[in-house]
């Protein structure tokens, strides 16, 4: 196989915690593929690293060559299970995101927005402020007031939705204007020499709808919110392939919707 770079996010894609069941053997089948030296392994992820180290531990998943935290606001290096921070990310989004610009947009959103209650302490980082929001709120109309709203003030951001259903809660996160998956990813992928012919994505959720939205191959899980299938579809992308089940006998979701995805762009 040629060489491969394999991002793909964590919870409800390569994680089965989910509602529907994980196919037998289906995270087995993943390890042993991306074992292969020719893959590089990338988690890309609204999780901190705090979580991600404990979400292979707990679900016995592959130490990954690089990842992607925080919903791309920090991009780690993984050498002999050695976690690196790359300098030359922070740099790239220190440009875009002056020192005060986390609590400038703090204080200012939550004078004006009711709706939003800012995550706990521990779920904030330099370069990303993250919000609960009701899911009673129609957040395309409650994204676009806040982008005009920070505009107004000269403030610039990347506005992330996505939705937790198993908590039944809103997220929003705000980060630089140049932070992102889709951001973080081609970034990993100018530093590492790879393309948009050997680079695939994973994921299920409005918070990668941004990656899959673009020119970058991807996959979406068959467990996949249905609403980000709505959006796809909505949009007609033709990059983006969807599981549906049954690729060894297994049934798409998870990480079998990865490997399903795997086989379609590259047997």
């Amino acid at each position: 196989m040629k060489r491969l770079l394999l991002c793909t996010d964590l919870d409800r894609t390569l994680l089965p915690n989910g509602q529907p069941p994980e196919s037998p053997q289906a995270r087995e089948h993943f390890r042993r593929f991306v074992e292969q030296e020719s893959v590089t392994l990338a988690y890309v992820t609204g999780r901190d690293l705090s979580l991600i180290q404990q979400a292979i531990e707990e679900y016995d998943i592959p130490v990954p060559d690089f990842a992607l935290a925080d919903v791309g606001a920090s991009v780690y290096r993984v050498q002999d299970k050695h976690w690196q921070r790359m300098p030359a990310w922070d740099a790239c989004l220190s440009k875009s995101w002056p020192n005060d610009a986390r609590e400038r947009i703090a204080t200012l959103l939550l004078h004006e927005q009711a709706e939003l209650r800012l995550q706990e302490q521990e779920k904030q980082t330099a370069f990303k402020l993250s919000f609960y929001v009701d899911l009673s709120v129609e957040y395309k109309q409650l994204l676009h007031r806040l982008q005009r709203l920070l505009e107004k003030h000269q403030l610039f951001a990347h506005l992330i939705w996505s939705e937790d259903e198993e908590a039944h809660i809103g997220l929003l996160d705000v980060l630089p204007k140049t932070a992102g998956k889709l951001e973080a990813i081609q970034f990993l992928m100018q530093h590492e020499d790879f393309n948009h012919t050997n680079t695939l994505f994973a994921g299920d959720s409005g918070n990668d709808l941004d990656v899959m939205l673009s020119s970058i191959p991807s996959i979406l899980v068959a467990n996949a919110a249905s609403a980000v299938r709505e959006d796809i579809l909505e949009q007609k992308v033709k990059s983006v392939y969807f599981a549906q089940g049954g690729y060894l006998g297994m049934n798409g979701c998870y990480s079998a919707g990865i490997l399903e995805g795997v086989a379609y762009y590259f047997n």
